[in-house]
């Protein structure tokens, strides 16, 4: 068994340089204590002790979580996420065997967004979520509820007469407030409830989860800033089979913590990376999936900025992904 990266190292992480390092140490670790991912690079043809850089590093589809058990090590479970899924498409199940790295993930990233969680008052407007078993969002956010210590931090489900009342509670006291919601239901309270808060953030989840028609990004933002009194819509970039999550400020421009670095890969050659400002298929290193995969190959298409910003401009279908389905059937 290779030697198993200190988790404090992932969390320590201040430039390049050691991500660089602390990275190739989580890959010689996963190429070989975990045997989904190991069975994966050899089916590519790739020798891992020629892996020198982070560029070499196979990423692997996240299909893989929907149909197979996706572990690093030996050590027992202690609570598995799951993706919403539908009739049509397996769940993806994410395996976790030690759930404090996923708790100083968030906490860590949510502190360098947005300032220390304590006395800040968290609004949750996540219906879909509330109504299903497994959701790593909900976890996070019930956690940074309690974190956060303030009286009226809480979740909602339809009662947005309440969050109205509340909001408006909160703006008269100066108090800063943070509202996340899942798109639709935000879009679902503006319709109804107008409210003008300047120093309120707002933290959508994205995705309309079936509910409404998609709609495009400024055209969504626009109306949820008209009827929140915003300047700006924050986002956020998380999945279940990922512990970290990048996070927009406004005009869909993510940046991620420092243990985690987005690349993209050419749609037509998935295993080549693509310069700043190309468009495909983002890959994702997450280093504190220490337990699972770190190297994963997303289904969501975008571009990189410079530095360590980037921006989601959809998702692929089925048909339009290419390569990399070994081991899926």
């Amino acid at each position: 068994m290779r030697p198993y990266p200190a988790v404090n190292n992932i969390f320590a992480i201040k430039s390049s340089n050691d991500f660089n390092t602390v990275a190739l140490q989580v890959f010689n670790y996963q190429s070989v204590n975990n045997p989904i991912y190991r069975e994966y690079i050899k089916h590519l043809g790739v020798i891992v002790s020629e892996v020198k850089s982070i560029a070499q590093i196979p990423f692997l589809p996240i299909a893989f979580f929907k149909h197979h058990l996706i572990i690093s090590g030996n050590s027992p479970t202690q609570i598995i996420f799951k993706s919403s899924g539908t009739t049509a498409s397996a769940q993806s199940k994410h395996h976790v065997s030690n759930v404090k790295i996923y708790e100083q993930s968030y906490t860590q990233a949510f502190n360098y967004f947005y300032g220390n969680i304590k006395n800040t008052c968290i609004l949750a407007l996540l219906p879909n979520y509330l109504e299903r078993d497994g959701s790593s969002l909900i976890y996070m956010v019930n956690d940074l509820i309690a974190k956060s210590e303030h009286p009226q931090s809480g979740f909602f489900l339809y009662n947005t007469d309440e969050l109205l009342a509340i909001l408006g509670n909160l703006k008269s006291q100066n108090q800063k407030t943070i509202l996340i919601g899942v798109t639709f239901a935000l879009l679902d309270f503006v319709e109804k409830h107008t409210i003008n808060f300047p120093e309120l953030i707002v933290i959508e989840t994205g995705g309309m989860k079936g509910k409404r028609k998609e709609m495009i990004r400024e055209e969504l933002h626009e109306l949820l800033k008209k009827g929140l009194g915003v300047s700006y819509i924050h986002s956020e970039y998380g999945m279940t089979e990922l512990l970290s999550q990048a996070y927009s400020s406004g005009d869909g421009i993510f940046k991620c913590p420092k243990w985690m670095q987005i690349f993209i890969r050419d749609t037509n050659d998935p295993l080549a990376l693509l310069e700043n400002g190309k468009t495909g298929g983002i890959n994702v290193i997450d280093l504190a999936n220490i337990h699972s995969c770190s190297f994963i190959a997303t289904q969501d298409v975008g571009k990189k900025h410079a530095k360590t910003s980037f921006e989601v401009l959809g998702r692929f279908d089925n048909s339009d992904i290419r390569g990399c389905n070994l081991m899926l059937e």
